[in-house]
């Protein structure tokens, strides 16, 4: 495709992005943004993005559809869903941030133009529990929000299903060991279940597998050489060859280009934003000193600051994708389709 046909294609892959908040994003909009890449690869930059959003970016209608199937998937909810769910505890627990209230408030209003119903408010005491997100990336946030749940307030007895668009491997696989190690101090029994739209390997003995960006070599970019150096430990390189087991990146090549270029411009962005903390790496937020986290979702609520920094970052870089503390205007605004004409447009 041609350069105005690859911005074209972006902004329709995006259209929705942070809806009511922001202005649709418009091809200038992403030109400039791709335009603070050196001359010669912002192109390749043009058609590896134009690629991976087709199987990263969820809109507002994918992600609607999924809490639908996964209002009505027998293994979840049985062969009557509707009278399953009032039966379960819908959790609000989430210690930071909006997204577990907004995502909440969507599967209420999908079931009441399902179902009719609410779920479970406390009439009966429940002994089945919902934990919902937009997405697992390090599991850190899950496995802290769940862990006081389950000291403080989980029953004895119960079952807990956790719920997402976008689950990492890694993340999910720390927060299920740390979880467990949890209920086993405490003396309950309590067993989990993990549902997911998809995922992505980000385990670091699965990095050649990896769907996450993680580079091939340190480039030979003297700032980048500088940070690493810095590092306590060295940072975790892939073997080349492979476009991931979800295959989101169209080639080996094109997923080089966007590690080595994210990971030269995260560094450089790092410099040049002054409100950036230590923990937000050039490829991403991650905890442990590293290269970053690397993941490539974007949800029509909002970018996580997991993704690379050259998506996201703010002034004085232009971002992709600008992000927010409070994303509620794109929720409430397929909220309200949903409640005026239920699933037909959805």
């Amino acid at each position: 495709m041609s350069r105005q046909e690859l911005l074209q294609s972006i902004c329709n892959t995006t259209m929705d992005y942070r809806a009511g908040d922001l202005a649709p994003p418009t091809p200038d909009h992403v030109d400039r943004w791709v335009n603070q890449f050196g001359v010669a690869v912002q192109l390749p930059i043009l058609a590896e993005i134009d690629h991976v959003l087709k199987n990263t970016y969820f809109s507002a209608d994918v992600v609607a559809r999924f809490l639908r199937g996964a209002l009505k998937t027998m293994k979840l909810a049985g062969d009557d869903p509707c009278s399953f769910w009032p039966q379960v505890e819908l959790l609000e627990v989430q210690g930071g941030g909006n997204s577990q209230r907004e995502m909440n408030a969507l599967f209420r209003e999908i079931l009441r133009t399902e179902c009719g119903v609410e779920f479970n408010r406390g009439d009966e005491p429940p002994n089945t529990f919902v934990y919902l997100d937009d997405g697992i990336f390090t599991g850190n946030r899950v496995r802290r929000d769940l862990e006081a749940w389950i000291e403080n307030h989980a029953p004895n007895r119960c079952h807990l299903h956790v719920i997402c668009i976008a689950l990492h491997s890694g993340g999910q696989y720390y927060a299920k060991q740390r979880l467990e190690k949890k209920i086993a101090e405490v003396g309950k029994e309590i067993d989990i279940d993990w549902w997911r739209r998809i995922e992505l390997e980000d385990r670091r003995a699965y990095s050649y597998s990896s769907d996450v960006l993680r580079p091939t070599l340190v480039p030979d970019d003297s700032e980048v050489q500088e940070y690493v150096a810095e590092l306590r430990y060295s940072p975790t390189l892939r073997a080349a060859g492979s476009v991931g087991s979800q295959k989101i990146f169209s080639s080996e090549e094109g997923r080089a280009l966007l590690e080595l270029e994210f990971l030269v411009a995260g560094v450089r962005i790092r410099g040049m934003c002054p409100n950036l903390g230590d923990t937000q790496r050039p490829l991403g937020h991650m905890t442990l000193e590293s290269l970053g986290f690397g993941s490539m979702i974007v949800t029509f609520r909002n970018c996580p600051n997991n993704a690379p920094l050259a998506l996201w970052a703010g002034d004085p870089w232009y971002p992709l994708f600008q992000r927010t503390t409070n994303s509620q205007t794109a929720m409430q605004n397929l909220i309200a389709r949903i409640t005026a004409d239920g699933f037909g447009s959805v």
